[in-house]
């Protein structure tokens, strides 16, 4: 190769090389140079402009979340790092690959505390605390070595965010043009035979199996199935594995009827799970419980030891387990798991409005569309009342429950998936956290339907300060705008429905505009029943 280019234009490169095709954020001084060689790679790099850097970040972690490819952003340092820290912390928890690229101050003041514009006292330390892996680019000849140890360490075993910086005056560095390698995946840890055996034993001896999915097994769902027709075995998943194996596959659980087939469970199957529902939620084990784990994060037999613990990826382990028990045969009971699946929609059928409100939603929801949750009364129901069918249609926070994260990542799905209808839902609470991001889905054209479930509090909060506080109430009850008329002065088509009917024919209608629509539905402040009984019940008398 020959000619020279800037650490700016050599970064661009290889986000092109790593298969990145979109990049959201927001320009800035310190990252100009970057900015540019962005401008000029805009044949091969889409650039999404937003209003905050929360939600470059969230838009990433969403392009990230529905399809496990890489979502990148790029914000300025300090503030604007900070800003979209959130984000990151949220990839971190629910293990989604989000690309954070950032600068620094001028590389001779680093560390010197003289109080340069956008200055941390150490921002890579900050970032290494809430990413899987960072690292600075010091010169431009570091540029293709770092961006593949970065990117290959977030694609390798359970999958993370990665921030990249480099100082002020080192994005417009030149210098010969680089090789770039790619950073590649580690291999998948191989399969051991003897961890399977062991696992296979233990199966051939259980009476009533129980197989927990979560977002580690994504791409696991057909082996899982086979494993669960071999087995006789339910599948059950709780937020992020909601789908891997769809809702209405005959051996599926729902969580709230799983928790009743719990009492009897003898050997659990957790795969890609850390079995938050089973040790976190339900905290109680039936009484000669045995554990078989499938992950390929050697440090979850740590965490969590199993009495067999596979370390490998979920599809290679679970298929090798599929082969360990073939020729087993065991009687049909997949009459038994539908019978448990309807009683539990009867115990949770009064958790209105948000059932029926949900179920209007999935009836005008194609079957492959996106269904984008958020810290609401709607998104907690939606745990267990909303069916999915496909692994990552269902796209969550995990356990870090942030508010405000829903439809800002839901428009980076919709970038990720624009062949696919995506839907939001958010509380009046969690939407005004990044109600400025409507103007980038007007901008760049993303065809989101934001719906926003309007109780004129924060829902959780009031509930909790009535039941637990005697009514005193600090800071739940809000006071909101007009958010037909809000969204109009966006230049969003608006609406407000007052009835499931109603939103299912509109949201109908909004997926056939293919633009943004908003649209606001009033609920009864303090109304909504609680869904918290069926997410944290009570555990079985014995």
């Amino acid at each position: 190769m020959s000619g020279k280019e800037t650490t700016g234009q050599a970064i661009a490169r290889s986000l092109v090389a790593h298969g990145i095709d979109t990049v959201f954020g927001i320009p800035g001084a310190h990252m100009y140079d970057f900015n540019d060689a962005l401008y000029g790679a805009s044949d091969k790099i889409r650039f999404i402009h937003t209003r905050h850097e929360q939600g470059a970040g969230y838009m990433a972690y969403g392009y990230a979340k529905s399809t496990g490819r890489i979502g990148a952003y790029t914000v300025v340092p300090g503030p604007g790092l900070l800003n979209s820290g959130a984000a990151l912390c949220t990839a971190y928890g629910a293990h989604a690959p989000v690309l954070c690229i950032t600068g620094n101050i001028m590389s001779h003041l680093i560390g010197q505390g003289r109080g340069q514009l956008h200055e941390l006292p150490d921002q890579l330390a900050t970032m290494r605390g809430i990413t899987k892996t960072a690292e600075r680019i010091n010169h431009q000849s570091e540029t293709g070595s770092v961006m593949a140890e970065v990117i290959g360490k977030m694609l390798s075993g359970r999958k993370g965010p990665g921030a990249i910086e480099a100082p002020w005056d080192v994005f417009g560095q030149s210098g010969p043009d680089l090789d770039l390698p790619i950073g590649a995946s580690a291999p998948h840890p191989a399969v051991n035979p003897d961890r399977i055996a062991a696992a296979a034993a233990l199966l051939s001896g259980a009476r009533n199996p129980m197989i927990m999915v979560g977002g580690g097994a994504a791409d696991a769902g057909a082996e899982i199935a086979v494993l669960a027709e071999l087995l006789q075995s339910p599948v059950t998943s709780h937020r992020s594995g909601k789908g891997i194996v769809a809702d209405d596959h005959p051996n599926y659980l729902n969580f709230v009827a799983a928790y009743e087939y719990w009492k009897k469970v003898d050997v659990l199957i957790g795969i890609g799970s850390r079995l938050e529902l089973q040790f976190m939620r339900w905290k109680w084990l039936p009484k000669g419980l045995k554990i078989i784990r499938i992950d390929n994060d050697p440090t979850e037999m740590v965490r969590l030891k199993p009495d067999v613990g596979i370390v490998a990826d979920a599809a290679a382990g679970t298929q090798a387990l599929v082969n360990a028990l073939a020729g087993s045969r065991r009687e049909d009971r997949t009459s038994e798991f539908a019978e448990l699946n309807n009683e539990a929609r009867s115990r949770f059928s009064h958790v209105q409005p948000q059932l029926a409100y949900l179920d209007a939603i999935r009836e005008a929801l194609p079957r492959d569309g996106f269904f984008v949750e958020e810290v609401s009364q709607m998104g907690f129901a939606a745990r267990f009342a909303f069916p999915v069918y496909g692994p990552r249609q269902y796209v969550t926070c995990g356990y870090q429950d942030n508010l405000g994260f829903g439809f800002n990542t839901a428009l980076g799905v919709k970038v990720a998936n624009p062949d696919k209808s995506v839907v939001s839902v958010s509380g009046d609470g969690g939407f005004m956290f990044g109600v400025q991001e409507l103007a980038t889905a007007v901008q760049h054209k993303i065809a989101v339907v934001a719906v926003v479930f309007n109780n004129s509090a924060y829902g959780n909060v009031l509930r909790d300060q009535k039941q637990a506080y005697e009514g005193r109430y600090l800071g739940s009850d809000l006071t909101n705008p007009d958010f037909v008329a809000l969204g109009e002065s966006f230049g969003i088509r608006s609406f407000k429905v007052t009835s499931p009917g109603e939103l299912k024919n509109r949201i109908e209608e909004a997926l056939s505009l293919e633009q943004p629509v908003l649209i606001e539905v009033p609920i009864e402040k303090g109304s909504e029943a609680s869904p918290w009984p069926f997410i944290h019940p009570a555990p079985h008398a014995e």
